[in-house]
């Protein structure tokens, strides 16, 4: 990987870290605060190798709410899993009520 690559990783893992418990955040809400708006493939990226890490990337969730990560957790329902211990509620793989918990790192950081 490139070292600007590497170097934005840990700007998302920075962000990531302060989405707060019970609240989700999409990958384009944190490239858009990164002033990278165009790059939430490359958020996407960097949660999925935030394992290890001490990152709640079951936080981080698409634009329409839907767990898109989840194959890159362990086990078969782990995001949903970690999601729900936090009163989240999810329906077929979607967050409900999603503007009512949606954490937006421009308003809130």
């Amino acid at each position: 990987m490139k070292p600007e690559t590497l170097g934005f990783f840990e700007k998302v893992y920075e962000v990531a870290k302060q989405i707060p418990y019970g609240r989700v955040t999409s990958y384009g809400a944190i490239a858009k605060y990164l002033g990278a708006g165009k790059s939430a493939r490359i958020v996407g990226y960097a949660m999925n190798g935030s394992h290890g890490k001490d990152i709640p990337a079951h936080r981080v969730v698409n634009r329409k709410g839907l767990l898109t990560g989840k194959h890159h957790f362990e086990g078969t329902n782990l995001m949903q899993q970690l999601l729900e211990n936090e009163g989240v509620e999810v329906v077929e793989n979607q967050i409900q009520n999603l503007e009512s918990i949606f954490w937006d790192p421009v308003k809130e950081l």
